[in-house]
């Protein structure tokens, strides 16, 4: 009887083994790396490298975000496209992704956010739609290297942003300090040219003189 519960227990053991090592990337920010927030279970680190690096565009739908760092993601370059060349109709044009590309980076923000946003913001990047998966980032700062979360474009069909998505991706990028010459590389990336209105800008905009309007007071205040 004790050997046969022995090799129970053995068999038992033997099957969650492989089941961990079957556990694919993590797609719940609970599961993701938190080594940057020991014991803080409620928060999860967000590199943004697109329209996101735009403070007053992430908090739109995801209030708690804050900036936590710059950082640079090694071995990655930018680019824009569609999924499955489905133009975005928010944006008229190609979204900012990812391709894995040796040699180069890709710099971005790192957003410290509240588990309670995750939901959020796997909507807005159409997690559930497939347009985007999440993945582990490892990006580096000049002294520390760490995971965050990140997002990369399924399917992607290249295609140039319009005017309107590049410019919410340089004024992020010029509102976090970026570097200069990274900077002028994404002033450099040709658009589709599109004139159009575009909703989404106007709300920017609007949130954007908000954000302007308490920061007066607080300045005020002191």
């Amino acid at each position: 009887m004790f050997v046969i519960r022995l090799c129970f227990i053995s068999t038992c053991l033997i099957g969650l083994m492989l089941l961990c090592t079957a556990v694919p990337l993590p797609t719940d920010a609970s599961d993701m790396d938190n080594s940057t927030h020991p014991g803080n279970e409620s928060a999860f680190l967000y590199f943004a490298y697109g329209s996101n690096l735009l403070k007053e565009r992430l908090q739109l739908k995801n209030p708690s975000a804050s900036v936590y760092c710059v950082a640079k993601l090694k071995d990655y370059k930018l680019v824009f496209g569609n999924p499955r060349g489905q133009e975005s109709q928010r944006w008229h044009g190609g979204v900012a992704t990812i391709e894995h590309s040796p040699g180069d980076e890709v710099w971005g923000v790192v957003w410290r956010m509240n588990i309670s946003d995750l939901e959020s913001l796997d909507r807005q990047e159409s997690v559930k739609r497939g347009t985007y998966s999440p993945m582990e980032a490892s990006v580096s700062t000049s002294d520390q290297d760490f995971n965050c979360r990140s997002y990369i474009m399924n399917s992607c069909v290249h295609a140039p942003p319009s005017p309107q998505y590049l410019q919410v991706i340089v004024m992020g990028a010029e509102q976090n300090g970026l570097p200069e010459d990274y900077q002028e590389k994404l002033r450099s990336i040709e658009t589709n040219k599109y004139e159009g209105s575009l909703p989404v800008m106007k709300e920017l905009m609007k949130a954007m003189k908000k954000s302007k309007e308490r920061k007066e007071e607080t300045l005020s205040d002191d």
